[in-house]
């Protein structure tokens, strides 16, 4: 079985090089010294990710870990908690804190639009009485970047914390913890990162570590609570045995992207996906706030979404993303994130792409893949 030319919005390609740093030779990441100093070497490079001097802790578990780790943590019976909401992801955060008994109050904001600063704040006008507030940066389905700058400092304003879902903007866009007064930014290996999948990273505010250590009851998850790693670096004691040669190939992926400059990387190849894609005569889902790691568009009028699916996999080996939900075959997504962000990689899928649309009727303007280079 051949491998497919991945070019979804996550997982993406994971480099050869991080595939090698995975299978070195593991030690006893309980008992071996060095391997804590390995660990938080690794999480001082999503510092630099992220700007941040905050906490950062590197978790077992897919990017959703983190999700429900920060609202499991922080989540105590009957809190009101604010779940901004303008796409299918941005409203299932708030699934994650009803399971932990949050009374969540919904913003909701146009889908196909960025979140409208100016309303939030007219809304926290009204009611700001909120523990924290949930929101996503890069709000993948629908190929959105929020305003997180804007929306994370007027959450601060008003005594409000933010959990922010930056797991498929992390390495792709720009994020200043610090600056935006951001209290736990949470990502995934898989996305920008380009490593394995497998892995949640985080970064928590002193604010929000202690509402999760001052909580008036027990937090209801052992996994999922991220007060049992207080001291794990002084005391040597990680709550649960570390997957080592994941972070082993987590490092390698951060070192090769820490070298280059990957925000303006994925900024430039972005705006020539949307341009080659507009310039053919398609339609992009977003009306505004376009994201830098993947583009949205809508599939064209009387074509099958499956069959351009099932026919770049079988004619040239490329796997594009579709999507979910009110989504579910309307829309077309290619990643344009990490090891997939690459010019070569983009025109060989938009020139794929361009055959087989064609070949189902789509009336398009010139080539796509023309377009892209022009």
């Amino acid at each position: 079985m051949r491998t497919p030319f991945i070019m979804t919005p996550g997982p993406t390609q994971v480099h050869e090089e991080v595939r090698k740093a995975m299978s070195r030779e593991a030690t006893n990441p309980d008992l071996d010294e060095n391997f804590y100093e390995f660990y938080k070497n690794t999480c001082n490079k999503i510092k630099r990710l992220l700007n941040t001097e905050n906490q950062v802790l590197i978790l077992d578990g897919e990017g959703i870990l983190g999700l429900e780790a920060a609202c499991a943590s922080l989540t105590e019976q009957g809190d009101r908690v604010l779940c901004i909401d303008n796409g299918i992801f941005g409203k299932g955060f708030g699934d994650f804190s009803k399971m932990y008994g949050g009374e969540v109050v919904y913003f909701e904001s146009d889908y196909r639009k960025g979140i409208d600063v100016e309303k939030l704040e007219e809304f926290l006008k009204r009611d700001s009485n909120f523990k924290y507030a949930t929101l996503v940066h890069c709000e993948t389905p629908a190929g959105i970047t929020n305003p997180i700058d804007k929306i994370c400092t007027l959450l601060n304003k008003y005594g409000v914390l933010s959990v922010v879902d930056s797991v498929s903007s992390v390495g792709g866009d720009e994020i200043n913890v610090d600056e935006w007064k951001i209290d736990i930014a949470l990502g995934g290996s898989q996305k920008c990162i380009s490593a394995p999948s497998g892995l949640t990273f985080l970064s928590i505010s002193e604010k929000a570590m202690d509402t999760m250590i001052n909580r008036k009851t027990p937090i209801a998850a052992f996994y999922c609570n991220l007060t049992i790693w207080k001291g794990w670096y002084e005391e040597k004691w990680f709550p649960y045995t570390q997957p080592i040669n994941a972070i082993y190939a987590l490092d390698c992926a951060l070192d090769r992207l820490l070298e280059t400059d990957y925000i303006n990387r994925h900024k430039t190849i972005a705006n020539a996906t949307r341009e080659a894609l507009v310039k053919s005569g398609l339609e992009l889902y977003p009306l505004d706030s376009y994201s830098n790691t993947v583009t949205t568009f809508l599939v064209p009028e009387g074509i099958n979404f499956e069959d351009v699916f099932e026919d770049m996999m079988k004619d040239h080996n490329i796997m594009i993303g579709g999507a979910f939900d009110y989504l579910k075959g309307k829309v077309i997504r290619i990643g344009h994130m990490g090891e997939n962000c690459y010019e070569e990689k983009i025109y060989i899928t938009l020139k794929a792409l361009d055959t087989v649309l064609k070949k189902y009727g789509a009336k398009l303007n010139g080539e796509i893949y023309k377009h892209f280079v022009d």
